[in-house]
C-alpha cells in the first residue's frame, strides 16, 4: 500500500534528509501515477520467493543516476580498487544477483501486470465476502485516487471481543515444528509467550485456519519490540504495536482462486461462530 510520500518527502526535502524507500513488496503501486521505488534517493524492491515476481531470492535497488549506481555496484563487487591484484580502501560484499536469477526475473517481469491484476481481485473479493461479518475488517485502499496498491498482501483485524473457536488455549504449548518460510529450519523456544503477541483470538484464528489447510499468518511484529533491538532507541506512538495484536493475513498468490477466497472466508465464519 503506497505510503504519505507527499507528507514525508515535504518533511524530507525541508532538513534535507535522503530517503531511501523501501518498497520491497510494493512492485508495481503507485502514487499519484508513479510507481513506487523512485521517489527517494534510493528504492529497494524485493523478488524474495513470496513477492509479487520472483528471481527466486535477492532485490533490486533503484538508483537516480549513473554515478549513484556505480557506487553502490562498487560496494557490491568486494569495494575492489583499480589494481591487477586485490587493494580494498572500502569493506566491500559479495551482494550481486546471478545472472541466472536476473534471467528468471527478466522473464517474470512478463507476467507482473496479471500478477497484480490477479491480487487486486482476490482484494475486491475479500472486501465483499467480509463485509458482513462482524468483529472482521479487510485493510483497504484510501478513497484518495493517488493511492494505487497492488495489493500484494490482503490483511485484515479481528475486534478483541470476538470469541475465535479453541481461544482458551492460545499459547498452551510451545511451538515444534518449523514455521513461516523457515525452510524446515528449527529454532527451539522455551516460553510459548512474549512480552509482545497478537491477542489470545488472533492465536486461535491461526490455529483454527491451519487445521484447515490454510495459513493466516500474524502481522509483522514491530522492530522495537525485537529482543534482538532491545537496547534500540525507538520513537513511536505504539500504533504499529496495536495493529501487531488484532492483525492477520490472508493468502492472495497467484495459485489462490475464487473457490479458495470462498472457502477461506467460510471458514472465518466457522472459527468465529
Amino acid at each position: 500500500m503506497p505510503y504519505k510520500i507527499d507528507e514525508i518527502m515535504a518533511i524530507a526535502d525541508k532538513y534535507g534528509i535522503p530517503i531511501v524507500e523501501d518498497a520491497a513488496e510494493g512492485m508495481g503501486s503507485r502514487f499519484n501515477g508513479q510507481v513506487l521505488g523512485t521517489f527517494g534517493k534510493y528504492g529497494v524492491l524485493s523478488f524474495n520467493g513470496n513477492k509479487m515476481i520472483t528471481t527466486s531470492g535477492g532485490g533490486a535497488l533503484v538508483c537516480r543516476n549513473a554515478e549513484d549506481a556505480n557506487e553502490v555496484m562498487w560496494y557490491a563487487t568486494q569495494a575492489r580498487d583499480a589494481y591487477p591484484y586485490y587493494q580494498h580502501t572500502a569493506i566491500g560484499y559479495n551482494y550481486r544477483m546471478s545472472n541466472v536469477c536476473a534471467g528468471i526475473g527478466r522473464g517474470q517481469m512478463t507476467v507482473l501486470d496479471a500478477h497484480i491484476a490477479h491480487h487486486r481481485h482476490v482484494q475486491k473479493l475479500y472486501e465483499e465476502l467480509l463485509a458482513d461479518v462482524p468483529g472482521v475488517h479487510i485493510h483497504k485502499q484510501p478513497e484518495d485516487p493517488r493511492y494505487d496498491a497492488n495489493f500484494w498482501l490482503c490483511a485484515a483485524t479481528l475486534d478483541p471481543s470476538v470469541h475465535v473457536q479453541g481461544q482458551e488455549n492460545a499459547y498452551k504449548e510451545v511451538i515444534k515444528t518449523a514455521v513461516g518460510g523457515a525452510a524446515g529450519v528449527i529454532h527451539t523456544v522455551d516460553c510459548a509467550t512474549t512480552d509482545c503477541q497478537p491477542n489470545e483470538n488472533v492465536e486461535a484464528l491461526r490455529v483454527f485456519m491451519l487445521a484447515k489447510k490454510i495459513e493466516c499468518r500474524p502481522v509483522w511484529k514491530p522492530m522495537h519490540k525485537q529482543p534482538v533491538y532491545a537496547g534500540a532507541t525507538a520513537y513511536t506512538n505504539d500504533v504499529e504495536t496495536a495493529l501487531f495484536k488484532i492483525g492477520f493475513c490472508l493468502p492472495a498468490g497467484p495459485y489462490v482462486t475464487d473457490d479458495d477466497v470462498r472457502y477461506i472466508v467460510d471458514c472465518i465464519k466457522e472459527a468465529i461462530r
